[in-house]
């Protein structure tokens, strides 16, 4: 994967994009891992690596699963979401927007555990005709998928759930994915992550 998306439209962006940077070069200082071997791992190209610790780019969420599993740590750990002994508080203006919808919609990271066992606690927002893609996660990943506004339509492996405001679901998703609003009202869901080392 090279393609550089959701690029810096704002300063929210941007202080994210650091911190990711930022974390992504310590993450591979300690582990004493090259670009070369991080590239190898994640299966992401060395120039979109430099871009990223560069800040020249802003990665996908599926991006930075990949850099994230291959470094044994988690995504809630590159934008410091991540649990500290014994409770870690976060702000509400440090709770970071990992996706941008064409029409409005979003998905932020509210909090997640350190790495390589992650669970992730995530809000999303899906305006009408809008749709987040996934190319699968680690082999074992499980979400769980509560809809508190509209109709949440789920596409995995080809097949294709609705999930009605008020319902839940369990999903496995190590497998390609879609999150899709075919409806007239604005989708609100929140999802958690679990995703064991490999």
């Amino acid at each position: 994967m090279t393609k550089k998306v959701n690029i810096m439209t704002d300063t929210n962006a941007a202080i994210v994009n650091e911190a990711i940077s930022e974390r992504i070069k310590l993450y591979r200082s300690q582990k004493k891992m090259s670009l070369d071997e991080l590239s190898r791992r994640a299966g992401v190209s060395k120039g979109m690596l430099v871009e990223i610790e560069g800040c020249r780019a802003n990665p996908s969420i599926a991006l930075l699963c990949r850099l994230a599993s291959s470094m044994g740590v988690s995504v809630a750990d590159f934008v410091n979401v991540a649990g500290k002994p014994a409770v870690h508080l976060i702000d509400a203006s440090d709770i970071p927007v990992l996706w941008k919808g064409e029409k409005g919609g979003s998905a932020r990271l509210l909090a997640g555990t350190s790495g390589p066992d992650m669970v992730e606690l995530w809000q999303w927002i899906l305006h009408p005709g809008e749709t987040f893609e996934s190319p699968g996660h680690p082999e074992g990943t499980s979400e769980l998928l509560h809809v508190c506004e509209g109709k949440l339509t789920l596409i995995l492996s080809e097949e294709t759930y609705v999930i009605m405001k008020g319902c839940s679901a369990v999903a496995r998703t190590d497998a390609p994915h879609a999150y899709t609003n075919d409806g007239n009202e604005v989708v609100v869901f929140t999802m958690t992550v679990s995703e064991r080392a490999r």
